[in-house]
């Protein structure tokens, strides 16, 4: 199997597998969304932790929180991943995965325009349709609800913070991961040992099999991302970009069909308005990338004929 094949099944199932994280969060009750919180950074901490003890990449946590400002930048990624954590896990335990759904959708869009407004970065024609045509789609879902989808556009822009934090302090996937945990975690440790001091923790007291879920959120974060490392080092950005709405693809079906969440024909017509902005956005993406490529065949054709 070539790399790029593997790369690209890497990246397939890493995404499969976070469009059906809602099933495993629903199927982890009665435990609250602030204890699931908890047992994810702690259990991704630990699960982390011994994957970095065996490969010996300690190294790499010792750069990442090298100085003061990269300890910041990590300190304001982890709080921002950890926002979009308990806003998922909250979502699809209380009735909103379509609405979470939604949020991932738009994060693309969301990820660009904090480039253009933190970064300096210029958006093409093409992405200003997108987002003018993304923003009515809000507007829609926002009339059919009857409130403002605080939620997934909450998602979108946690994790829009979070892609720009990283983008700051570059720092491999899975140290990055172990480190933010790190940060997270006293916290953590502070919110169970609450629920279990006043008595609410649900932890060993479901039965094996909810005991052994909880201690495998761990896994369940680790496994995906590992994944999709593995598809961004074999395959183009513009593959991973196209790749990634598979994710929302899938939780909205499980909102709708296994879940059996509202969804009249107004909140479909603004997920088709999403659909079509996205369409117009990764078509530009698309064209924008082989363009690119083009000019580097080009630059290299020059350079030989010069040499």
């Amino acid at each position: 199997m070539t790399a790029h094949r593997k790369g690209l099944l890497a990246g397939v199932a890493a995404y499969l597998l976070w469009g059906l994280f809602p099933i495993y969060w629903r199927s982890l009750a009665p435990s609250t969304p602030v204890e699931l919180l908890a047992h994810r950074v702690i259990w991704a901490f630990v699960c982390v932790g011994v994957i970095l003890l065996v490969v010996r990449r300690f190294g790499e946590v010792r750069e990442a929180l090298g100085t003061w400002r990269r300890f910041l930048v990590m300190l304001a990624a982890s709080v921002a991943i950890a926002i979009n954590w308990g806003l998922f896990i909250w979502g699809v335990n209380n009735g909103h995965t379509v609405e979470v759904s939604l949020g991932y959708f738009v994060m693309p869009l969301v990820i660009v325009l904090f480039g253009v407004i933190f970064v300096g970065e210029r958006l093409r024609v093409a992405q200003w349709v997108a987002m003018a045509i993304a923003a009515v789609a809000v507007i829609v879902q926002t009339i059919e609800v009857g409130r403002f989808p605080w939620l997934g556009i909450s998602l979108a822009m946690s994790f829009g913070t979070y892609s720009l934090l990283k983008k700051l302090s570059p720092t491999p996937a899975v140290t990055g991961l172990f480190v933010e945990t790190l940060v997270l975690l006293p916290a953590a440790l502070a919110v169970w040992g609450w629920f279990i001091v006043s008595g609410q923790s649900t932890f060993g007291q479901y039965g094996t099999a909810h005991t052994l879920q909880i201690i495998g959120v761990g896994a369940v974060t680790f496994v995906p991302l590992l994944l999709f490392t593995i598809a961004t080092q074999s395959i183009p950005l513009t593959t991973v970009g196209l790749l990634q709405y598979i994710n929302p693809t899938i939780q909205l079906f499980i909102g709708v069909f296994l879940f059996h969440e509202p969804m009249p024909a107004m909140r479909w017509l603004g997920f088709v308005i999403v659909w079509c902005a996205l369409v117009i956005f990764s078509i530009d993406a698309v064209r924008q990338n082989r363009r690119q490529r083009r000019g580097e065949l080009t630059d290299i054709a020059q350079a030989s004929a010069a040499s």
